[in-house]
């Protein structure tokens, strides 16, 4: 009896999730409560206590397919186009991606230094002056058009280079030196 028993243990039945499948933007509604956590309720359905805000092509359509992630980093719906939805959740949706894709313009190169595949950059930025690392530039920097440079640090910083075309001509050398 005793091992009859113990065969009939529970067992853990993990807790499904399952979000909608097609969900009308207008019935979105975004909201902070408290102040600093951020929380979605969709009309007539549901509410997420907490929700990520990310970008699902944050460099080809940064204004465009913006998602909703719950508490797990699952997709709770998607967004095509943020002109769909009105200016106050435009506002919120704003203020998470600045929060998360944090990008600081650099405006004048002062130095670049390379040692063995690393470069060690002392730049002006619209943020002050600043010093960051990169592993590999072949890898962390990307361009996002003709004259736009997106720069990763070892921190995972980012550093956009709007028009390297209008950097004055010391600031161009440097980094022509190590991209």
């Amino acid at each position: 009896m005793a091992t009859a028993s113990a065969e009939q243990k529970h067992s853990i039945t993990p807790i499904t999730v399952t979000h909608p499948e097609d969900v009308d933007v207008a019935k979105l509604r975004l909201f902070r409560e408290p102040s600093w956590v951020l929380r979605l309720t969709i009309d007539d359905d549901r509410s997420y206590l907490k929700v990520k805000v990310v970008r699902a092509a944050p460099l080809s359509y940064p204004d465009r397919y913006i998602s909703f992630l719950d508490a797990k980093d699952e997709e709770i719906c998607m967004v095509d186009d943020l002109e769909q939805l009105d200016q106050q959740i435009r506002s919120l949706i704003d203020e998470e991606l600045d929060r998360r894709y944090l990008t600081a313009t650099i405006l004048q190169v002062d130095a670049v230094r390379n040692e063995y595949g690393t470069s060690y950059w002392d730049v002006e930025t619209d943020r002050g002056q600043r010093e960051f690392v990169v592993q590999n530039v072949s890898e962390n920097a990307q361009w996002l058009g003709d004259h736009r440079l997106l720069i990763i640090d070892v921190d995972g910083n980012r550093f956009e280079i709007p028009r390297l075309d209008e950097l004055d001509k010391k600031s161009l050398g440097w980094v022509e030196q190590v991209i």
